[in-house]
């Protein structure tokens, strides 16, 4: 794996970002990557662990398949089952599903399968749907018992078949409790979503690529279930078109952050990470909202995206857009201000990055996740948390 040390970028109108001060409520120990390398750590507080030698030890991970036994492949989505999740169902809180896009015979958009990734390191499945789905990166799980997966359909595998899908609704046996459609969510190709989980209310942010929009789905949960109570569309003007490799590009990652109430927007095409501001509350477009990364460097086509618990943001390079032969399969980790801290390498071709998610912290360990889809398999590290520095 591939680990390379920062290197200073422009730091834009600091009015946007957060303040210094402000970051040291986030308690990860270190920058993520640099952790993740192994050879090369960067701690922020903290001490590292050393073997015997003094050498510097990466720390504990597990790579599980991906592949159920109906032999679904092109892993995208990744999402962790979070803490107060109920505990009866087929998945419980800390499990790590992954959603799959293409079927045995490698047809994008066709891929019928979500998976559990069990401690054997062998998936299970949580979820199987009717044939041709096409499972996106659109995955997320919902505290009170619900999973949303998007789907973006194809007849053959090719763009000029594809359609606008929608969500799914899934129960904690994996049971379909509800679709969410263009007509009722103003959906139009869901191929990425991050969710702000408030328990019996939530806000689901989705990213359209068939038409290069983002929409808030407002949720209520009670005993009856679950509600959609309505679609905002929040933002717009990001470019999509067809890709003979990568079947479609558009606006892909997003995430959340509810203390500043900022969406940041993960623009394939654009090559750029863009902010939204007030995009949780907004009743209007706010367009593509404000850039905040642009590096030909380090940025290849960026697709998924999160929040880590240091405050810094993570993408992961698809290479469809700006590809590097030498810079293949990276995740990029940067800060909100649009300052590049490190990146890490997933796999020697191009195209093998995607879903990537972080755990809530739990007992000192914060877990991160990342696919690489050209083998396909998932990479799970635990990580060391601080929280008595929250």
């Amino acid at each position: 794996m591939n680990c390379v040390f920062p290197r200073s970028t422009s730091d834009g109108d600091a009015r946007f970002f957060l303040r210094e001060a402000d970051r040291k409520r986030h308690a990860l120990k270190g920058l993520v990557i640099g952790m993740l390398c192994g050879t090369c750590f960067m701690f922020a507080a903290g001490v590292p662990a050393f073997a015997d030698e003094g050498q510097l030890l990466p720390p504990p991970s597990v790579t599980s398949a991906t592949t159920p036994a109906n032999g679904d492949v092109n892993p995208y989505g990744v999402a962790f089952v979070p803490q107060g999740f109920p505990s009866y169902g087929t998945i419980a809180a800390g499990d790590l599903l992954v959603s799959n896009f293409n079927n045995a015979k490698n047809l994008q958009g066709t891929g019928t399968t979500i998976v559990k990734i069990v401690a054997n390191g062998n998936p299970t499945v949580f979820f199987q749907g009717r044939k041709g789905l096409g499972l996106t990166t659109a995955l997320g799980v919902l505290r009170a018992g619900f999973v949303l997966v998007g789907n973006v359909p194809t007849d053959d595998g090719t763009f000029a078949t594809i359609k606008p899908g929608f969500l799914l609704v899934l129960n904690r046996t994996g049971g379909v409790v509800a679709h969410w459609t263009p007509a009722n969510a103003g959906l139009d190709g869901p191929w990425d979503l991050t969710v702000f989980d408030m328990g019996n209310r939530a806000k689901v942010f989705v990213s359209n690529v068939l038409n290069g929009t983002v929409v808030r789905l407002d949720v209520m949960i009670d005993d009856d279930g679950i509600h959609l109570q309505k679609s905002t569309r929040v933002a717009s003007g990001y470019p999509f078109r067809g890709d003979p490799a990568a079947l479609v590009v558009g606006p892909t990652g997003l995430a959340y952050d509810p203390q500043r109430d900022v969406l940041y927007v993960a623009s394939t095409v654009d090559n750029a990470i863009f902010a939204v501001f007030g995009a949780g509350n907004t009743r209007h477009d706010g367009g593509k909202g404000v850039l905040i990364y642009a590096d030909n460097a380090h940025l290849h086509g960026p697709l998924a995206l999160a929040l880590g618990p240091n405050g810094h943001l993570f993408t992961a390079n698809g290479d469809a857009i700006n590809g590097d032969p030498n810079h293949p399969s990276e995740i990029t980790e940067f800060t909100p201000q649009g300052r590049f801290i490190a990146q890490l390498q997933m796999d020697p071709a191009q195209g093998g990055a995607f879903g990537l998610a972080f755990s809530q912290p739990r007992d000192d360990v914060v877990h991160f996740a990342a696919v690489d889809d050209n083998v396909p398999n998932i990479t799970n590290w635990s990580l060391p948390f601080d929280a008595d520095r929250r």
